[in-house]
Formats: structure tokens, sequence, C-alpha cells
């Protein structure tokens, strides 16, 4: 899996590090949302048992060994210019829109 972030994305993300150490996870969350689910970017201190690292450089992201076929191989994770949101997309498909960032360090 690959995620390609531009610039403005680079820096978002790294001021929702801030300056604690940690890892980002592609999560997919349907608890209380009353839908089929919401793709979430968590901000996490260590990996679970069932996730996979799925990329490392510029940040090391993870995802659930479950959830990772609801992802496309190769995806754009773009940084919203005006709201605290990001947007993932591949070449086949809008995976979602008005993602968050959730620290869960």
């Amino acid at each position: 899996m690959f995620i390609q972030l531009n610039s403005q994305t680079i820096e978002k993300l790294e001021k929702s590090l801030g300056e604690r150490p940690g890892y980002f996870k592609l999560f997919f969350d349907t608890e209380g949302c009353g839908c089929n689910g919401v793709i979430v970017i968590q901000v996490i201190s260590e990996p679970h048992a069932t996730d996979i690292e799925v990329q490392k450089e510029p940040f090391t992201f993870f995802v659930d060994r479950q959830q990772e076929s609801l992802f496309d191989e190769q995806m754009r994770l773009e940084a919203d210019e005006n709201y605290p949101s990001f947007r993932l997309s591949s070449d086949s498909s809008l995976l979602g829109s008005n993602i968050r960032v959730k620290d869960i360090r």
C-alpha cells in the first residue's frame, strides 16, 4: 500500500503529532456513527498486534489487517486548505472526505 502526501498534508500531519512521538493509523470507525463507518486518521503511540505497517516515509502508517481490504493499493491523502480535515482518494474511488485526525496516544 502506498499513500501519496502533498506538502500541505505533510505539514498538517506534522502539526497533529506535535512534540510527542507517534504513528498514524487509517481506521474505519463504525462505533456510534449510525452508518457503515467513517475513515479516521488515528494518532497512536504503538500499533496493536493486529496492525500492519503499510508505509514508512515520510510518516509511518498502520492499518488493521482486517480492514486492509477496505483501502486501495495506491491512494492520495490531501489536506483541506480551510478545515482540519483530509480527503482520501485513489484513481478508482473517493474513499473518504472530511476525514479527521483523532489523537488516541
